[in-house]
């Protein structure tokens, strides 16, 4: 009896120190201090994080407003200047003007009215100057200068008759600059009625700058579905036109080539002698509306509209 009561104590205290290990109801003291640490610093925490809670969301929002004010206050202005700059007269609007309205609006010298004519109607100025206030096509134009060439070449091959063939004979082949003088001016001038007509087909301009006289939204509107209406019917017809067109100066040309092979050489001085020259007159022409033009403005007794009428004819050659 004894030797079990004394196995039983001995086997109690081991129970006991189990218990005390197993049960969670009893931590050990340093486990509450490290939880203690933690709530204290989780507290800490939380302080500050309310503390940046309170202050961060109202600047963030402060901020976000101010940028989004600059942003749309950025965004009216450049809209403004953007508009602004749109309704600015270009130079074509400028030399169109009635004779009242460019009394105050003109205040060009005579040098600067007589480039804005070369950039408006010189058939090279006018393709390969780049004006960006300019409301015409750069691939057309481009275009446009080629196929008025092509108009050149042609034209010349058309006025190659009996008599111009036996001239060539008579000098044995030597190009006779005096002869061939009045083949070529009449060349130039049947090409240049061409470009007119090709170019009001091509060119857009005059077209969109009806639209900025208009000042009611709804006219705006209805213009402007008309305008693009017209512009496609204009761009159908300039292709189109010029397509047959170049298919018969092709044509025309392969045929006189290859039955006057002799003649070649005459027809490339020709044609470009006349192109040449097509680039030359406008030079001069251009220096007279400028005077008449200036001396109207100018007039003390700003009673010149006739004049001034006159000098606009100018713009159409």
């Amino acid at each position: 009896m004894n030797t079990s009561n004394n196995a039983n104590n001995k086997a109690q205290p081991k129970i006991n120190e189990q218990k005390e290990i197993i049960n969670p109801s009893f931590p050990p003291q340093k486990a509450k201090k490290k939880r203690k640490k933690k709530k204290k610093i989780k507290q800490n925490s939380n302080t500050i994080s309310t503390k940046k809670n309170i202050f961060e969301p109202n600047n963030i929002n402060i901020f976000d407003h101010i940028n989004n004010n600059n942003n749309l206050f950025n965004q009216e202005k450049k809209n403004y200047l953007i508009n602004e700059e749109i309704m600015k007269y270009n130079e074509r609007e400028i030399n169109s003007l009635p004779y009242v309205n460019a009394i105050k609006e003109d205040n060009r010298t005579y040098i600067q009215y007589y480039f804005s004519l070369l950039k408006m109607n010189h058939l090279f100025v006018f393709t390969f100057y780049i004006n960006l206030r300019d409301y015409n096509s750069q691939i057309i134009k481009i275009f446009l200068f080629f196929f008025i060439f092509y108009v050149h070449f042609t034209v010349n091959a058309l006025f190659f008759n009996d008599d111009t063939m036996h001239k060539i004979l008579v000098d044995e082949g030597k190009f006779n600059f005096i002869y061939q003088l009045p083949q070529i001016i009449y060349s130039t001038i049947i090409s240049a009625v061409i470009n007119v007509l090709i170019k009001f087909l091509a060119l857009s301009e005059k077209t969109i700058l009806s639209i900025k006289s208009l000042k009611k939204l709804e006219d705006i509107d209805l213009k402007v579905k008309k305008t693009i209406k017209c512009l496609k019917i204009k761009f159908i017809s300039f292709f189109v036109t010029t397509f047959i067109l170049l298919l018969f100066f092709m044509y025309y040309i392969i045929c006189f080539c290859g039955i006057y092979e002799n003649t070649q050489i005459h027809l490339i001085k020709d044609s470009i002698l006349s192109f040449t020259l097509s680039l030359l007159y406008p030079l001069l022409i251009y220096l007279l509306p400028g005077l008449l033009r200036i001396s109207a403005l100018r007039a003390p007794g700003k009673d010149k509209e006739c004049l001034y009428n006159i000098s606009k004819l100018f713009h159409f050659i």
